[in-house]
């Protein structure tokens, strides 16, 4: 994805960046996403695309993609600025379980603490993209009309 700067901002009131994210929010705990709130974003954003990526996960794609995806959002209106805990609206993406839906942290026993990262992207169009698209076929499709992207990094580390 091309380099982005942006004014925009990314949190949660679950909690804060670089601080360990709720049990609730993980496969361990309820397993829905976490509330998320975005502001910041530039002039002629027409929508959002959110996802969550694990970067620290020991896994290698065929595609060469590194970690692993919990959640991939889209077709979100410019009008939204924020996600509630669990939101079940708009465009479920599929993560790498091949699933839609939030799928929470959960790294493998004895591999410590991993960093989860949220991000939302801003759009510069409305895309109407067709449910199920992975992580990587979503960034190929939005790059393009990405103008703006903010990132909050929670940490987890399994019981």
């Amino acid at each position: 994805m091309a380099f982005i700067p942006s004014p925009m901002q990314l949190s949660s009131p679950a909690f804060v960046d670089g601080a360990p994210i709720p049990a609730r929010y993980t496969a361990e705990g309820a397993d829905v996403s976490p509330p998320l709130e975005w502001s910041g974003e530039p002039a002629g954003t027409e929508a959002f695309a959110v996802f969550c990526h694990d970067p620290d996960a020991p896994l290698i794609s065929p595609n060469g993609s590194y970690g692993f995806v919990h959640w991939v959002l889209y077709n979100i209106p410019a009008a939204v600025n924020h996600l509630p805990e669990g939101t079940a609206e708009f465009t479920l993406g599929a993560d790498d379980t091949e699933g839609p839906g939030y799928n929470g942290p959960i790294p493998p026993r004895g591999h410590g603490e991993h960093r989860y990262s949220f991000w939302v992207v801003a759009l510069d169009e409305d895309l109407k993209l067709p449910g199920g698209l992975t992580l990587w076929q979503l960034l190929e499709r939005i790059e393009p009309h990405a103008i703006g992207m903010s990132r909050l990094a929670g940490t987890y580390e399994r019981a």
